[in-house]
């Protein structure tokens, strides 16, 4: 399946569920599925995590869809490799998120 599709999929099963809570409530749920990734990250739960990455996706696509953002040509910016450096793999120098 293509992200497009995906997106389309995801669409079609929640749209009208996503529209009626707004982007704001989407984006509570995607951050709700970040944090229970991050809890299976931090017990190594690797027969959960796949259900995690695959939850934390469709609440991101949910949220992109609503928002009107076309994820397909969204992930297009990594397709000639780091978006700042233009390399394969990334040659930037690695800095510490500020958390």
């Amino acid at each position: 399946m293509t992200i497009a599709e995906f997106q389309q999929l995801i669409r079609d099963i929640y749209f009208e569920k996503d529209n009626r809570r707004g982007a704001d409530g989407t984006f509570r749920w995607l951050a709700e599925e970040v944090g229970e990734l991050a809890r299976g990250l931090r017990k190594a739960d690797s027969g959960n995590l796949e259900e995690e990455f695959a939850d934390v996706f469709a609440w991101l696509v949910s949220l992109a869809t609503l928002k009107g953002v076309d994820m397909d040509r969204a992930v297009a910016k990594y397709g000639s490799g780091c978006p700042k450096c233009g390399s394969t793999p990334c040659r930037c120098e690695e800095k510490s998120p500020n958390l």
